[in-house]
């Protein structure tokens, strides 16, 4: 079977060609494949609530279930994220270190209603978690943007309580968070909420503070999510040797890192890390995310980027915007794209939402990424899934058709065109 989608005709069975063409064979098994997903957020809330409810539920049931996306490990932000309707934390009581005034109160109106809604339709789901700021009295100057984590042993301490009073309510409300990452891209100062953190730092809190508080509770921690090294003045501090590498130098930090997210310029640590460190697993955590028009160009990116996650080691593929009002921004103004987007009352499927259903409708959980070989395996993502069947994901980036060969079968692909064959 051949599922193809182009940039005016999406999700169309093809059939097999007559002719043979440029030969692909499959090499070594690698990685497992945990699974693929989106993000959870307050603004995709409020768009999918613009829906009837018939509509909503369509929306969801593609996503989710089985005969649709199956998404099944996601995220989902600890406090406030740049795509929350304003910036909070769970505690703002200043100087509350045993987090008596902890709640989740806030969650439990937009974000926790549509986690439930995906959990509900995903008997497989995962979950992972990330803060982008902490509370902001832990914090060195009293704002969500910009700044630094306030560094006393009173403070990373009540930080780790923060973490792990966020664990249990989560598992309470019957979250499957199986992964903790402490800080969502830590090289970064942003406008939007957030918090630098320097590698040696996150190695002193992991392994002095959050892992022992977290032991216990039915969650990994991963490393990040990183989003360096980024390039020119920024790259001689947030090189991979500045943050995982030199975490893992440390080996109380050591003991509790299961796993390492990387995301943006992330994506340039990847291959070191799978080099260094092939015990630790990696997963993409925000599929970058374009400029809110949704364009088919984009799309075809990020089917690349997908692909060199997969290719250097990553288990997981993770979409940013689950759903988004058409036209909306960010908290902080950033314009960006989504799986579905909301006009009038009515939804839209994106090109992305089919290239991420490209991969996660077909490959199940427990797959093997299996190396492609001959002159057009670039442009491919192989997958054995747990059956033994092989998942073929290829694009064809020229402007023509391109017949390809793959065990002994022949398929033509449209120009400038995303398939699948299974």
């Amino acid at each position: 079977m051949i599922i193809t989608t182009t940039k005016y005709k999406y999700w169309q069975e093809g059939c097999q060609a007559e002719k043979k063409g440029t030969m692909l064979s499959f090499g070594d098994e690698r990685q497992e494949i945990r699974g693929f997903g989106c993000c959870f957020s307050e603004l995709s809330a409020e768009a999918l609530n613009d829906l009837s409810v018939e509509d909503k539920n369509a929306v969801l049931d593609e996503l989710f279930f089985e005969d649709g996306c199956n998404f099944n490990y996601c995220r989902t932000p600890i406090g406030a994220s740049d795509f929350s309707t304003g910036f909070y934390s769970y505690n703002e009581t200043d100087g509350d270190y045993e987090m008596e005034h902890f709640s989740i109160e806030r969650d439990e109106k937009l974000l926790l209603p549509l986690i439930k809604e995906g959990v509900n339709r995903q008997p497989q789901m995962q979950m992972f978690a990330s803060p982008w700021c902490p509370p902001l009295w832990l914090k060195t100057h009293n704002a969500y943007s910009y700044g630094v984590f306030n560094k006393t042993e009173q403070n990373l301490r009540a930080y780790a309580l923060y973490f792990k009073k966020y664990v249990q309510a989560y598992h309470k409300a019957g979250v499957p968070l199986v992964h903790i990452h402490p800080q969502n891209e830590p090289c970064s100062n942003q406008v939007f909420p957030s918090c630098v953190w320097q590698g040696s730092e996150l190695a002193e809190f992991i392994g002095g503070y959050l892992g022992p508080a977290l032991e216990g509770q039915g969650v990994d921690i991963f490393f990040g999510t990183i989003n360096g090294p980024e390039g020119g003045d920024r790259y001689s501090w947030t090189k991979y040797c500045n943050y995982l590498g030199l975490a893992m130098q440390d080996e109380k930090a050591r003991k509790y890192i299961k796993g390492v997210g990387y995301q943006w310029a992330g994506k340039f640590a990847v291959p070191q890390t799978r080099d260094d460190y092939p015990e630790l697993e990696i997963i993409q955590t925000e599929s970058e995310c374009g400029d809110g028009e949704n364009t088919w160009e984009q799309m075809l990116n990020i089917f690349g980027l997908a692909r060199h996650y997969f290719r250097f080691g990553a288990s997981a593929y993770v979409y940013w915007n689950l759903a988004l009002k058409a036209g909306q921004p960010s908290t902080w103004g950033w314009h960006q794209n989504s799986l579905v987007s909301v006009k009038d009352g009515k939804a839209v499927f994106t090109p992305e939402f089919y290239l991420m259903k490209h991969f996660s409708h077909f490959i199940k959980r427990g797959a093997r990424y299996i190396e492609t070989k001959g002159e057009f395996s670039s442009c491919c993502a192989a997958f054995k899934n747990p059956d033994g069947k092989i998942v073929l994901v290829v694009y064809n980036p020229y402007g023509f058709e391109k017949t390809i060969t793959v065990e002994g079968k022949s398929y033509t692909l449209p120009p400038y065109s995303v398939s699948t064959i299974a």
